[in-house]
């Protein structure tokens, strides 16, 4: 019998001994949630060969809405993740009363207004239909993208990040607003015939940024960040994060993968 209880215990050491050196040579977990598309392949093919680098273990979650990406961060389901600006980060914790940070910026897709019915600004009809963002941080940089066009004006009062159709005072074309979820402006380049995509629907649906009438001027405000929950503000984690975004690797894969992607100033 205790011949029987020995050869158990050891057979026991050796389990816990050999799940031990398992979990250490898988390093840390680090969970990275990444819409579909450009920034999901931005984290595939970018981040997580330089997080590997630092000894991570990388899992990947995509999402299709710009909702539950932060809900999983703020529940823990999520350690970060990537695919939204400040303003937009801002705007969720104040209506969800939830601490997500913004810890840095990434190259990021430009918005664009595309058209199936026309080959140029000044072909544009009169009365023409227009899609936009539903959401007010992404309406607001579709305003934007229409006035550098020439297309509109908008009021030098306006709150930049909250525009709202009273804000123009000068539609050049008439245009009619349309506005509608983010996944739905893709189709809306043929339902519509003249569509503003966010860079990352366009590139998911397999539009070319350079087929856009007019690309979006990115203000810094608007351009994604990899995101975390405040109280992380101070760890390892957050730290290996920001240098796996500094590495040449990260760098490298971004001037060869994602040509035409915004970058920060200095990258």
């Amino acid at each position: 019998m205790r011949g029987i209880l020995i050869f158990l215990g050891s057979a026991l050491l050796v389990i816990i001994a050999t799940s031990i050196l398992l979990y250490e040579d898988e390093g840390e977990v680090i969970t990275i949630g990444a819409s579909s598309g450009p920034y999901s392949d931005m984290v595939n093919l970018a981040l997580k060969p330089a997080l590997e680098e630092q000894g991570y273990t990388v899992e990947i979650v995509e999402y299709t809405d710009y909702i539950q990406p932060n809900n999983a961060l703020h529940n823990g389901d999520l350690d970060a993740n990537l695919y939204q600006n400040v303003s937009f980060m801002e705007d969720f914790n104040e209506e969800n009363d939830t601490e997500l940070l913004n810890l840095i910026q990434v190259p990021t897709a430009p918005m664009g207004l595309y058209s199936s019915e026309f080959d140029s600004l000044k072909t544009i009809a009169n009365g023409s239909e227009v899609a936009l963002p539903l959401d007010p941080v992404n309406s607001s940089r579709g305003f934007q993208t229409l006035e550098d066009a020439g297309l509109i004006e908008i009021s030098e009062d306006a709150n930049m990040l909250a525009i709202e159709q009273e804000d123009i005072i000068q539609n050049n074309k008439n245009l009619e607003f349309v506005f509608q979820d983010s996944g739905q402006l893709p189709r809306s380049v043929d339902q519509i015939g003249l569509s503003l995509v966010p860079g990352n629907y366009a590139l998911a649906s397999g539009m070319d940024l350079k087929d856009a009438l007019q690309l979006e001027q990115m203000n810094e405000k608007f351009r994604n960040q990899i995101v975390i929950n405040r109280e992380d503000e101070d760890s390892k984690m957050a730290d290996d994060l920001i240098k796996a975004v500094e590495s040449d690797h990260f760098k490298q894969t971004i001037d060869e993968e994602f040509k035409g992607f915004d970058k920060p100033e200095g990258f």
